[in-house]
C-alpha cells in the first residue's frame, strides 16, 4: 500500500459500522498524514465527540508517532481528555507504505464520561465503612435464624457438626450470643439439639462467656 486512498473505501465501511454499533458517543476518525498534520482528516463518523471535522488536524500522539518518540505505534484502550473536559477510551492502529514509512491512522475515541459519573455513583452506593461483610438472611421462622447461624458458623469456621470439640462448641456458642440468637423463643432447645448437650451445659457455658464481656 503506498496511499490511504487506495483503502480508504473499506475503511469508511469499518468506520460506519463502528459508530453504528457503539452509538453517537463513538467517535471514528481516518486520518492521511501525508496531507500535513493541520487537515489530515479525511473522514470522520460523530465528529461532534472532540468537535473535530473533515479537515482537521493529527493530534500529539500523532506527532509523537511520526517523529518516532511512541515505540510500537498502534495503541489500543487509552483514556484521553478532550478541552471541553469529556473522558474518551481511545485506540489508533497506523497504516505504513512499503517503505515502511507512517502514512495514516485509524481512530476510535469513545466518550465515557457519563459511564464513569454513573460506575462513582453505583461505587457510592455499595459503598462500606469497613471491609467486612454483613450478611442478612430473611426467613418466614424467626427460629430458622439459629439454624442457620449454626451453618453459617461452621462454613466459615471448617466444622462438622458431629466432630466438635467442646472448646468447639463453646465457640459456636459464643457466636450465636453475639448475634443474638439467644433473644428467639425456644433456641436454647434448639441448641442444645443440635451440639447435643444438656441445657446445664448450655447455662454454664453462657455463663462463662458473659465473665469475659
Amino acid at each position: 500500500m503506498q496511499t490511504i486512498n487506495e483503502i480508504m473505501p473499506i475503511l469508511q465501511r469499518f468506520m460506519k459500522v463502528i459508530s453504528h454499533q457503539f452509538g453517537d458517543n463513538c467517535e471514528v476518525v481516518l486520518h492521511d498524514l501525508t496531507k500535513g498534520l493541520d487537515h489530515s482528516i479525511v473522514a470522520i463518523e460523530n465528529g461532534h465527540v472532540t468537535g473535530r471535522r473533515e479537515g482537521g488536524p493529527s493530534t500529539n500522539l500523532g506527532l509523537e508517532v511520526l517523529r518516532g518518540s511512541q515505540k510500537g505505534s498502534d495503541r489500543y484502550g487509552y483514556i484521553t481528555h478532550t478541552a471541553s473536559g469529556k473522558i474518551l477510551r481511545s485506540s489508533s492502529i497506523y497504516f505504513e507504505n512499503d517503505e515502511g514509512k507512517i502514512i495514516g491512522s485509524f481512530c476510535i475515541n469513545l466518550d465515557i464520561t457519563d459511564l464513569l459519573k454513573a460506575q462513582g455513583f453505583l461505587k457510592s452506593l455499595t459503598y462500606q465503612e469497613d471491609n467486612s461483610e454483613s450478611k442478612e438472611h430473611f426467613v418466614p421462622d424467626l427460629n430458622d435464624i439459629v439454624e442457620i447461624l449454626i451453618h453459617e458458623y461452621l462454613n466459615l469456621n471448617n466444622l462438622c457438626l458431629d466432630k466438635m470439640s467442646k472448646n468447639d462448641k463453646f465457640n459456636l456458642i459464643r457466636f450465636l450470643d453475639e448475634k443474638g440468637a439467644f433473644l428467639v423463643r425456644n433456641s436454647s432447645d434448639k441448641v442444645c439439639e443440635f451440639l447435643d448437650i444438656s441445657k446445664y451445659t448450655l447455662y454454664a457455658y453462657l455463663k462463662d462467656i458473659k465473665k469475659y464481656e
